[in-house]
């Protein structure tokens, strides 16, 4: 892969893998609304500076970056977040282990022990 494809590849924006877009399809059905998107949003805190915060909007604000995946999932990234989480992956882990949503996101240069937070 060039550096060039791999700009490209960050620009894209999220990146949702099918097991996350079915359990956030299996959630929205659930709510047994059509009208939310999922937002994923970077803010402040947390050990290392910031944090993830991903949640269901019917907003829409001005400068969004929207992306629709599988099912009708939309993906929905304000415009200060969207430069934190480009190229990011968003997958659901459902393991005897562990079961949630996990992030993998290149543009993380550390993050702290419990995983919560990154910078």
């Amino acid at each position: 892969m060039s550096v060039q494809d791999e700009k490209t590849t960050v620009s894209d924006g999220i990146i949702l893998s099918d097991a996350a877009a079915s359990k956030v399809k299996a959630l929205l059905d659930q709510e047994g609304r059509d009208d939310l998107a999922l937002r994923v949003a970077v803010q402040p805190g947390g050990c290392s500076g910031l944090r993830y915060q991903l949640f269901f909007d019917e907003r829409s604000l001005d400068g969004d970056v929207t992306k629709e995946f599988e099912g009708g999932v939309k993906v929905v990234t304000d415009r200060m977040s969207a430069p934190y989480l480009g190229g990011a992956s968003i997958d659901f882990v459902d393991t005897i282990e562990k079961q949630g949503f996990t992030i993998d996101n290149p543009n993380a240069t550390g993050s702290c022990a419990c995983g919560d937070s990154f910078s």
